[in-house]
């Protein structure tokens, strides 16, 4: 993992926000402080205690401690379709309904949003952009246990503190110090978002819907959406959140068979497929390949039972 090693790194610095974040170290619970590099140096995350983590040279920290996680985590390959993907402005309008579930619930300063999942970055770059348009300063943390996609994630939103680690542990974030918690496609622990969440912070989540991309599916093999998806949701998140409302976004997908490969490859496929693979698969298929991209975006706030 990249920690710190005492050795001064020798590549370019990157980018690195400079406000403070409500942050705690993974081994002994003590507040993170974020500290700027010294010439030649990367940028440090250290508590009183003596732990501290340097940034990687692409700009992420590494959070991972003990045994590390056994959560297989997207590989380069797939992140690299991701981004052309999304790079692509297919998701745009998700994007850009996800903004607008967060924006509006933050406070006009000293807002903290928490991407959890993060990904490469692409839906907590939509909110900074549309908080900075609204006249609103946040500072953001960016979850996820793919280094590969953090690598992105840190290019993308150099003002976020993008960190390497595992979302069914304990968050290396404060109790009561987040605004709004965001979880696009991504594992979701409701116990751990509910104790960082402020009293009248928000959680927005995201999950495909019945029937999500399923031309391209059929096709190449992407996996379908299990049974009972949402009933399992909705009781993982009794006791810790109230539902505060919930709507579907429908995105008519007309595709190359190269983005319609690489939007197979970045999701759970790519861990049991290879890219060449479901492009052999999509070979013959005319163009443009049409999907149905179905989405439900749900707004939590915490419970009664969650702030206490």
């Amino acid at each position: 993992m990249e920690r710190a090693s005492g050795r001064a790194g020798h590549h370019k610095l990157v980018s690195m926000p400079s406000a403070d974040f409500p942050l705690l170290c993974p081994v002994c619970s003590d507040p993170l402080d974020l500290l700027e590099p010294n010439t030649g140096t990367q940028p440090r995350l250290a508590c009183a205690a003596g732990h501290h983590f340097d940034a990687a040279r692409q700009g992420y920290f590494n959070l991972l401690v003990g045994k590390g996680t056994s959560f297989e985590a997207d590989s380069a390959a797939m992140v690299q379709s991701r981004v052309n993907f999304l790079g692509g402005g297919h998701y745009r309008p998700l994007a850009q309904a996800v903004a607008s579930a967060v924006v509006p619930n933050l406070p006009g300063t000293g807002a903290v949003v928490l991407d959890s999942g993060t990904g490469t970055g692409h839906y907590l770059r939509e909110i900074l952009d549309a908080a900075t348009a609204d006249g609103r300063h946040v500072a953001a943390i960016g979850l996820d246990i793919s280094k590969f996609a953090l690598r992105r994630a840190a290019r993308l939103n150099p003002e976020a503190v993008n960190m390497v680690c595992d979302i069914w542990q304990p968050l290396p974030v404060a109790t009561g110090s987040v605004d709004a918690v965001t979880v696009v496609f991504a594992p979701r622990n409701p116990a751990e978002f509910a104790r960082v969440l402020r009293p009248a912070g928000v959680l927005v989540v995201v999950t495909p819907r019945r029937g999500h991309l399923a031309e391209v599916a059929a096709v190449t093999g992407m996996l379908g959406i299990e049974e009972g998806k949402d009933e399992r949701l909705a009781e993982a998140m009794a006791g810790h959140f109230d539902l505060e409302s919930a709507r579907d976004v429908d995105i008519p997908l007309e595709l190359t068979r190269a983005a319609a490969a690489d939007l197979a490859f970045m999701g759970p496929a790519g861990h049991h497929l290879n890219l060449g693979q479901i492009e052999a698969r999509l070979d013959g298929v005319p163009e443009p390949v049409t999907a149905g991209a179905k989405f439900r975006l749900l707004v939590f706030r915490p419970g009664k039972r969650g702030t206490a």
